[in-house]
């Protein structure tokens, strides 16, 4: 579906309608080879560790904002460039974060009950994370951040009460975010009513519409997708869903959808048996993020969420995320080991 999705777009831009093709390629093969490595390393690496685990991607995200060493791509300044490659820490961050506040959580079980003593230091690192990818920009990223250690807090027993004072001051701050940034008000706009600019704000959604209606039941086939044809921006990444979708239909959805639920599936049953509190902990963490990211992405190419720059987990073009995926399996891949 790299392939499906870029050939068109790859072929006007590189004279080379394999290039999105091969560079996927190498980051699966190295995916791979890490995945099959991490999966026996035993978790309690990550304990001892954790620490400077996170610390180093907290300076990464740092270094990432400073002109001359973060490039600017798609208007984020996210990225380490190396070659033709590049590299976002954003991405690492997510991993780090869960391993992190794996360990705190496992340490402090019976403080975590007191919001001052328990909850606030972990929610103080998780904003202070989310703000640096926000300084970027990059709301999915930083969203998906804050929504697994959210997830994580509440599985640890962490009162109801201060999900609700939460869940009130993120509305607040995400409206705030949204009124600093005007484009961010714009895809709201769009997202309500594509229609009200189709050509600006609103154009993605459009075009995710148009390659997701046709595909009926079974799809206009394998390579016959019109939306990759220039009408649909940067089909390999974001919206691959969407081609998808356009080319298998109705089946190819069906498939697509059962393949991710059996993964989720698999992945929560491994971290209800996990025997130990911290690799519970560290498994369910991946679990939310991969869940809510999958479920980002699909909300966004549907047309339910507003856009948000969110890759498809396994699935969509790029290096650091399927990397970073490839890790996260590795882990859970041990803890099933372990149990």
């Amino acid at each position: 579906m790299i392939y499906s999705s870029s050939n068109i777009w790859a072929e006007y831009k590189y004279s080379d309608s394999l290039r999105f093709l091969k560079q996927q390629s190498i980051f699966f093969v190295i995916g791979l080879v890490l995945m099959l490595y991490i999966s026996k390393i035993d978790y309690s690496f990550y304990f001892k560790h954790s620490n400077k685990i996170f610390f180093i991607s907290l300076a990464l995200l740092i270094l990432v904002l400073i002109p001359g060493v973060g490039q600017i791509r798609n208007g984020s300044r996210s990225w380490f460039g190396i070659g033709g490659f590049g590299i976002q820490p954003s991405e690492f961050m997510k991993l780090s974060l869960i391993i992190f506040v794996s360990k705190y959580l496992c340490k402090n079980e019976k403080e975590i009950k007191s919001i001052k003593k328990g909850v606030l230091p972990v929610l103080g690192l998780s904003i202070i994370s989310f703000f640096l990818i926000m300084l970027e920009p990059d709301l999915g990223t930083g969203v998906i951040l804050l929504i697994s250690i959210i997830g994580l807090l509440f599985i640890s027993g962490v009162p109801i009460s201060f999900f609700v004072k939460i869940g009130i001051m993120g509305l607040i701050g995400l409206s705030g975010l949204i009124i600093a940034a005007p484009y961010r008000i714009q895809r709201i706009t769009s997202f309500l009513n594509p229609w009200s600019d189709p050509l600006g704000t609103g154009f993605q959604s459009i075009q995710s519409m148009y390659a997701i209606g046709p595909g009926g039941l079974f799809g206009m086939g394998l390579f016959n997708s019109i939306q990759k044809h220039f009408y649909l921006p940067e089909p390999q990444t974001d919206f691959i869903f969407s081609i998808i979708s356009e080319e298998f239909g109705i089946v190819g959805i069906i498939i697509v959808s059962s393949l991710f639920i059996f993964i989720i599936y698999r992945c929560i049953n491994i971290s209800l048996n996990a025997n130990h509190l911290f690799s519970k902990y560290l498994s369910f963490g991946i679990t939310f993020q991969l869940t809510f990211q999958i479920l980002l992405n699909l909300g966004v190419v549907s047309g339910l969420l507003p856009v948000t720059g969110v890759t498809l987990p396994f699935l969509s073009y790029g290096g650091s995320s399927l990397i970073i995926t490839m890790i996260s399996m590795g882990i859970i891949l041990n803890v099933s080991r372990n149990k």
